[in-house]
């Protein structure tokens, strides 16, 4: 058997066709449909089977899917199993995605527990658009998801929510631009440049529905879908900038801003996504423990 026909027909069918298997793997529809017909020559039968517009798998194909995911799931630990640490001892190796959304601040304290478990672990963290990680994470490619928001019950990935915490948001700006404001938080944003996280963001609806309700209209001169890209801007004098009060102290004393104000009026909340219903990886539990006890506790 051709185990990379065997692959790109374990991503077709995990990722419901093959446009968004197709963008995944960086390849054609076309060179995908190639592939599985190959393989279903070799099987001597139809793995898929169209229904309108869509791809079903054939009763075959529920089959193959079984096998396919034991295989990769094999392969994945195998990967583990052969890499040792020096003296022998196994390396527990913990994959996990970071919406981009996130701040990284935040990210970097949910993350650090899991490299405190008194044995070895090798982080493995991606960054990337939310829907994406969640098609990483149903393909066994990732442990585990750290976003802004839950996983909606409309996506077709079977994998589950564990609320982190949750935190209010802090308004901070350099000292030149906060030395511009005029009159008292929040009326002090009024006409001022302010960078808003993209409009993918948990927070970003939010944020306009409370420029609305105090009658603020402030200068929206950037939007950002990276938090980190943002905060930058924010750092050299771009404009006003929102972060998670849990990190207001951590971002003045790193970035040399001031905070010009805070609301608890606007929440951010942080969840981790993955396959387990009930969590029984040693990293994820020392995340999920950390985070409801330290950092949003």
């Amino acid at each position: 058997m051709n185990f990379k026909h065997l692959h790109y027909f374990w991503v077709t069918a995990r990722a419901g066709g093959v446009m968004r298997a197709g963008a995944q793997l960086h390849t054609t529809p076309q060179t995908l449909s190639g592939q599985i017909r190959l393989l279903e020559e070799d099987l001597g039968r139809k793995l898929f089977q169209r229904s309108g517009r869509t791809m079903e798998l054939t009763e075959a194909g529920r089959v193959a899917l079984g096998f396919a995911d034991q295989i990769f799931a094999l392969g994945g630990e195998l990967e583990t199993a052969v890499r040792q640490a020096h003296g022998g001892q196994p390396v527990l190796e913990f994959r996990v995605g970071v919406a981009d959304a996130v701040n990284k601040s935040v990210a970097y304290r949910l993350l650090e527990p899991a490299l405190g478990l008194g044995m070895p672990v090798r982080l493995v963290a991606s960054e990337g658009k939310f829907p994406d990680l969640l098609s990483r994470l149903a393909l066994n490619r990732l442990d585990l998801v750290i976003a802004d928001e839950p996983m909606a019950r409309r996506i077709n990935v079977r994998a589950f929510n564990h609320p982190l915490g949750r935190s209010s948001m802090s308004f901070c700006a350099s000292s030149a631009v906060a030395q511009q404001l005029q009159g008292t938080f929040p009326g002090c944003l009024g006409g001022a440049p302010l960078l808003i996280p993209g409009a993918q963001a948990s927070v970003r609806q939010p944020l306009e529905a409370w420029l609305t309700r105090h009658g603020i209209a402030p200068r929206i001169v950037g939007e950002f879908d990276d938090a980190a890209l943002m905060t930058a801007f924010g750092q050299q004098g771009g404009g006003v900038f929102m972060v998670p009060s849990v990190m207001e102290a951590q971002t003045l004393e790193q970035f040399g801003v001031q905070c010009v104000g805070r609301s608890d009026e606007l929440v951010e909340e942080f969840f981790a996504v993955s396959v387990e219903r009930r969590i029984t990886h040693p990293c994820v539990v020392a995340i999920t423990d950390a985070a409801r006890g330290q950092l949003f506790g």
